[in-house]
């Protein structure tokens, strides 16, 4: 089918319906819905089959959804109805959760059902959920749409008005989710911060200033007066409840132009009179053994690794290289391994292009370390997404495993034209050969887990079943006790210095970074206006004509993925 995603951003949920689409071989293409004059045109060009609208703020116009049948993708079980419905679940700890598949028709979230999932709901924050379970259950429930419409089924039934399980709830408003510190207990202060995280973030005051609250997790055995901040680690504030305390990661200021940043941060000053506790239930970083396997976890918010996040990161390497074990498990968190440097943090720097220059520095720091360790195996395990630096730091391992739903986005280019670095220009050749390597940094396109295993990005695709802490460490046990492993160590060797010899690591990074220091201090601003408007969300007034084929005279190499694949 010829089928147009038409969504508010090309967020998650949209890049993965893009993947698992064009995996089934559907043609699909992608319009931003930016003003309904433009939807329109995007309809008589593309001429679609379909219309699926994965994430939209306002409802597709009238005359588009006579034309063209028109699926959207609900948040919510059937009969659920609103804007808010998954802030309303995460706020009200819902046990049990859904999404629906409909048509679009005159009233909102109320036309025929196609097709639906639900899922229990875990004990984490909104935008977690959204990112597995929601995007799992949309996935298949869309799929299941695609096939019966495929399959010439009738348009289902609408819900009759009298259903009980029709539910319609209005906007979650900050008065609704309003932290009370003097009677909240600890579970409720976190589904409260929890149902607004990602956005819109949850008002508070903190040290006698308006915030918006993100990045919240149980401090455990923290106490104090409830609503004090009475401990600091890794960024992190800790804040008392009536049974405990929070661990809030990251805070934005009320005022115009904020940014999100790490909260001890935000607040520095007041930050160095705390004391500083670790492994109280907030560690961005962390070790364990387990007999010859060491695990190196590490988990960053949104997948953004600072300079300091890098540096911290690479100490705790060099520590686990000290210990005698055979293969280290570089375990990446569980919504993101990494998405590179940290934007944010550089657009908040007195000099970005400064900042950009020592954070780059610091993650190809990391990545060369991690492609020179010749005395044991490394393996990198992918269990989130991963985007631009973070998807050639993983290439940095010996191999890649990647959780079954896992897409990646190894390129750089859309952030102004941006070069990068983290040594790609040695490690995607090496894998994909040099002909794939120009037409992935050039297609731009999402990448899902099959197709990067043919091409070598991947090496092991791991089910959800075997992405557990027991069964990785079995798995990374018996690839370090195999017959196989001297060998494997020796041929690692062997070709990290006939690597060497042909051309050395330093003069790739050399090379990279020459590049990288025009995209930071040259004549061409484009990628610092780039990265003001992604961090600042300025809107965009055009589709990116690499997810658009629809506007393109023709479709060039770029938008071929069977090239890439072949």
């Amino acid at each position: 089918m010829r089928i147009l995603l038409l969504s508010h951003s090309f967020n998650s949920l949209t890049q993965r319906l893009h993947v698992e689409l064009r995996e089934r071989g559907h043609d699909v293409s992608v319009e931003l819905d930016i003003h309904p004059d433009i939807t329109r045109e995007s309809i008589a060009l593309y001429r679609p089959d379909l219309v699926i609208a994965p994430f939209l703020k306002r409802a597709i116009p009238e005359d588009v959804w006579r034309a063209v049948r028109c699926l959207i993708v609900h948040p919510g079980p059937p009969g659920d109805r609103g804007p808010a419905a998954l802030d309303w679940a995460v706020l009200e700890g819902a046990t049990q959760w859904g999404v629906t598949v409909l048509e679009a028709d005159s009233e909102f979230d109320a036309g025929p059902v196609w097709a639906s999932a639900s899922f229990p709901m875990r004990r984490a924050a909104k935008s977690s959920i959204y990112r597995h379970e929601v995007t799992r259950s949309a996935i298949g429930a869309v799929i299941e749409a695609v096939a019966a419409i495929e399959a010439g089924r009738p348009t289902p039934a609408p819900m009759r008005r009298d259903d009980p399980r029709i539910s319609a709830r209005g906007v979650c408003r900050q008065v609704d989710r309003a932290i009370d510190w003097q009677r909240d207990a600890t579970d409720v202060v976190l589904r409260k911060i929890w149902s607004a995280d990602g956005m819109p973030g949850l008002v508070d005051r903190l040290f006698g200033n308006d915030v918006r609250l993100f990045d919240a997790h149980v401090a455990c055995g923290l106490s104090g007066i409830p609503g004090d901040v009475v401990a600091q680690c890794d960024g992190a504030l800790a804040r008392a409840t009536i049974d405990g305390a929070v661990w809030i990661g990251h805070v934005r200021r009320m005022e115009e132009k904020s940014l999100k940043l790490p909260a001890a941060r935000v607040f520095a000053a007041e930050a160095a009179e705390l004391p500083h506790r670790p492994q109280c239930g907030y560690e961005p970083i962390r070790y364990r053994e387990h007999g010859e396997v060491g695990e190196l976890a590490f988990s960053f918010y949104n997948g953004a690794m600072s300079t300091e996040d890098c540096e911290r990161l690479l100490g705790a390497y060099e520590a686990a290289l000290a210990r005698p074990t055979r293969l280290l498990l570089l375990t990446g968190g569980g919504d993101y391994w990494s998405n590179g440097i940290h934007l944010a943090e550089i657009e908040a720097a007195d000099s970005a292009a400064d900042e950009s220059w020592r954070n780059i520095n610091a993650i190809d720091d990391l990545a060369g370390t991690v492609i020179q360790t010749t005395d044991r195996l490394v393996v990198s395990v992918i269990r989130g997404n991963a985007g631009a630096g973070g998807v050639f730091l993983s290439l940095a391992a010996d191999e890649v495993w990647a959780g079954e739903h896992v897409v990646l986005n190894p390129h750089y280019k859309d952030m102004g034209n941006l070069f990068g670095s983290e040594y790609w220009t040695y490690l995607l050749p090496r894998r994909a050969g040099k002909a794939n390597a120009e037409r992935i940094t050039r297609c731009r396109l999402p990448m899902g887990v099959a197709e990067a295993h043919r091409l070598g990005l991947v090496d092991r695709v791991v089910p959800d079943s075997g992405m557990n802490a027991e069964d990785l460490v079995a798995q990374a046990s018996a690839l370090a006790s195999g017959d196989g492993y001297a060998a494997r160590l020796a041929e690692k060797q062997k070709r990290r210095a006939a690597d060497d010899a042909e051309k050395p690591l330093e003069a790739y990074r050399k090379d990279e970074l020459r590049r990288m220091r025009l995209n930071f201090y040259g004549f061409d601003t484009s990628y610092h206006v780039a990265r003001y408007n992604f961090i600042h969300k300025v809107p965009k007034s055009r589709t990116p004509l690499t997810i658009a084929n629809h506007r393109l005279r023709r479709e060039p190499d770029r938008t071929n993925r069977q090239a890439i694949s072949s």
